[in-house]
Order: C-alpha cells, then structure tokens, then sequence
C-alpha cells in the first residue's frame, strides 16, 4: 500500500444533519471527511464556494457527499424499511429528484462520490416488479452521476451480500460501488461484516469504521451502535481485511449521537486514536 492509504476521516456535516460539525473535524485534525447533504436551501453555488474554503483551510479533503431525505426514520427496522432512501414508492419520484440535485451539489464542491442508503431492496424472487423498478432508478441515478463524472457509493447494511451483489450486477453500470460500513451488518443483523466484506470487497471503494453489538434476534430488532473497539465487529479483523482485498481509501468513522455532541467528539477523537495505532501496526 502506498504512503497515503488508509487517511483518517470523519462523517460530518454543514447545517443540522448526521455527522459531526465541521470544526468537530478541524479540532480533531483529520485529513479527510464524508459530508452528509445540507438542506437544500444550503445546496448552493455560495454555499458550495464558502464550504470549499473552509476546508481549503482546514487542510481536510472532501471524499464523498451522502444523500438524506426528510421523513426518514431509523427508529426501527421497519420504520426504517418503509421510510428510508428511494424505495418507499410514495416518495420514490420526488426523492430520485432530489438525489439528482445532491450530485450537482456534489460537483460543485468537486466531489467525484456521491452515496446513499437506497433503502431495503426488495428479493428479485419474492417481488420481482418491485425490484425491476428499484433497478431501473438506480440506472437512471448512476446515469446522471456519469453525467457529473462521479460515482455512486450504496451503503451496507439493509441486504445482505448475495443480495447486494446480485442487485450491482443487475443494475449493470461501471459507476456503481459500495460504501461499506461493518457495523450497518450487525445493526440490520443481514450477516457476518468480515464475511460480507470479502464477498463484496471488489466493489468497495469507500468505508465506514463503526462499531456494534448484535441484538437477541438479528433482523428483527436492532443492534446496538457502540464506540469503535467496543463491539463485535473486531477492528484489527476488519482493516486486516480491507488490507487483503486491496483497499486504499480513506477510513471515514461514524458515530452517531449528535443528541450528545461532547460525548460523540470524544469517542470519535478515541477512534481516530484507534485507527491510527491499527494502521501503524498493520502498514507499518
């Protein structure tokens, strides 16, 4: 691996959204962050140009800009199955619209990745309209991504490997990859992450360093998010792996518990001290 892999990042935000503030990241020194989408009064050329300068300064990079939606809930799985990303047909057409105009955001901060959680892509099998449909707006975003020169990064968690290997290869498009966040498999309980990992590890090409502990009945009730090390995920196991599979981005951690800023800043500060140990020992 080369002398820049494996940059430590944070999932951060502009105005009130997942991630941590951005001057959160300033004082914890990272090189690199993932930026939630702002509202879209924020998506501006203005705001885009002012953002930019802001981390120009900072000495932080931007790697990839998330899409979020209003209305989505993760106060269960399925709450969250029926609200969250662009499957949910009632907001499907006007969600699919507004990730559109996220990657134009993102092209203005001149991120190439563009990512999301596309919600519970429904079994070819069981539901097969269903998922034509899901395939078809997948196709017709990571067009517009083509468009914008990016990528488009799904993130894991909601299916399983098989099943999200089987729905990339079905969407059919060269743009199209994986965010890859261990911990989302343990909270949806839809497999083992190391497992999943090496399964889908030639479409990774962005990561989330998150921790969790399985529930009592995986798939039916939630995991628990912990602090990183914390969990069951094994982190030494899991950048092992990212380092067999040939990855060399950017570990991006998520904390998410926005409700207590000063305790999340502090165990975001306590991974990033984690992973760089991790990485010492690991790259050398």
């Amino acid at each position: 691996m080369n002398n820049n892999a494996w940059e430590i990042g944070v999932f951060s935000s502009i105005d009130a959204g997942l991630g941590v503030a951005l001057d959160v990241a300033g004082t914890l020194q990272v090189p690199t962050i993932q930026l939630h989408a702002p509202s879209q009064a924020v998506r501006t050329k203005k705001h885009a140009d002012d953002f930019l300068a802001k981390i120009a300064g900072m000495g932080i990079r931007l790697t990839a800009v998330f899409g979020g939606f209003e209305g989505e809930s993760y106060a269960d799985i399925p709450t969250t199955a029926a609200t969250v990303g662009l499957v949910p047909l009632e907001t499907r057409t006007a969600r699919l619209t507004e990730m559109k105009e996220i990657c134009d955001f993102a092209r203005m901060l001149h991120c190439d990745v563009a990512a999301l959680h596309l919600g519970f892509v429904p079994h070819a099998d069981e539901h097969p309209d269903e998922y034509a449909q899901i395939v078809d707006i997948t196709q017709e975003l990571t067009e517009h991504c083509r468009l914008n020169n990016q990528s488009l990064h799904l993130e894991t968690g909601q299916e399983s490997a098989e099943h999200l290997l089987r729905f990339i290869q079905d969407v059919d498009r060269d743009n199209l990859f994986i965010n890859f966040d261990p911990a989302n498999m343990i909270l949806y309980g839809t497999g083992n992450p190391i497992e999943a990992l090496q399964q889908v590890g030639s479409y990774v090409r962005s990561v989330h360093c998150k921790d969790a502990k399985w529930a009592a009945n995986p798939g039916q009730e939630w995991g628990a998010e912990v602090p990183l090390g914390e969990g069951d995920v094994g982190m030494k196991d899991y950048l092992t792996t990212l380092q067999e599979i040939g990855y060399q981005g950017p570990l991006t951690i998520e904390r998410e518990i926005p409700q207590e800023p000063e305790r999340q800043q502090a165990e975001i500060g306590h991974a990033v001290g984690l992973l760089k140990e991790l990485r010492a020992e690991l790259l050398g």
